[in-house]
């Protein structure tokens, strides 16, 4: 493998990146990026990481021959970051861009591969399809596509609803979803930021989609305390937003990551993962 520049821009230092930005550091690289508020930006620039504002206009001040990684989310004109980047001088070594694996839409629980036929089922995954268009011809090509599912780790898991007293558990027969640790996360995005070279399509999930209400039932037997019962989807009190994720039943690929970037889920099941999730949120040894 050849040396590489060891410079990261991130568009959107969120949860994420962050983590990415927490194993690129040791190795030496540094990290700059974009925030949206000045004590975000503090806060970030007292652990080493070169934040600036930027609320999504004009053209932040972007490092020649940095790594891109882009985690915003896009509006209805695409991805801001891909506008301001189309006016940047600064070129890039390799361009990054965290999607969502809605951009397939309901296959009624069939597997989502990386050659899978785009088929967006809401406003929300046609804008990342538009997206991830505008990125693939602002890197000519050379786009590094993540396509992501549920996200969790610390601090953003199903402990924090059982804590509150404010989880449930929707059943819907058939339905799974795919999700991955925010560990797993970074740890692939580690991988192709190594490995420049590379480009397409990839999956970064756990090895076993499973229905949601097995997930929040198994959190709360690690927390002790008894899972709230279940309700028929029908029966359901849900938001509109969450609705529309029961509308969409798939299971996700990770063979392609595994096989491109010498990649393994650290956490295979939700089981692990929430494990991990807790001892780091306990402060276990």
């Amino acid at each position: 493998m050849t040396d590489q520049p060891s410079l990261l821009f991130v568009f959107g230092l969120g949860y994420s990146a962050l983590q990415l930005a927490e194993r690129l550091k040791p190795l030496g690289w540094q990290v700059h990026g974009t925030v949206r508020t000045g004590e975000k930006a503090e806060t970030l620039q007292a652990k080493g990481i070169r934040a600036q504002v930027w609320e999504g206009q004009g053209v932040p001040e972007i490092p020649d021959g940095a790594h891109w990684l882009v985690t915003l989310p896009p509006d209805a004109d695409g991805c801001p970051a891909a506008r301001a980047a189309s006016h940047a001088e600064a070129k890039p070594a390799s361009v990054t861009y965290l999607s969502t694996t809605g951009v397939y839409g309901d296959l009624k629980g069939g597997w989502a591969m990386e050659w899978s036929p785009l088929n967006p089922g809401s406003d929300r995954a046609a804008a990342r399809v538009k997206a991830e268009q505008q990125w693939l011809e602002a890197a000519d090509g050379a786009l590094r596509s993540v396509r992501l599912p549920g996200i969790y780790g610390p601090g953003r898991s199903p402990f924090d609803k059982l804590r509150k007293g404010k989880a449930t558990r929707t059943v819907k027969p058939g339905q799974v979803f795919s999700r991955v640790h925010v560990d797993d996360i970074a740890a692939g995005l580690e991988a192709l930021m190594l490995r420049p070279q590379i480009s397409g399509v990839f999956h970064l999930c756990d090895d076993e989609p499973a229905p949601p209400q097995d997930v929040t039932a198994y959190a709360a037997e690690l927390l002790g305390i008894a899972p709230p019962p279940e309700v028929p989807f029908k029966d359901a009190d849900l938001s509109p937003m969450a609705r529309s994720f029961y509308a969409e039943c798939k299971r996700v690929s990770n063979a392609r990551a595994k096989a491109a970037l010498g990649w393994q889920p650290a956490y295979r099941t939700y089981r692990e993962g929430l494990a991990a999730v807790l001892q780091a949120e306990e402060g276990a040894p």
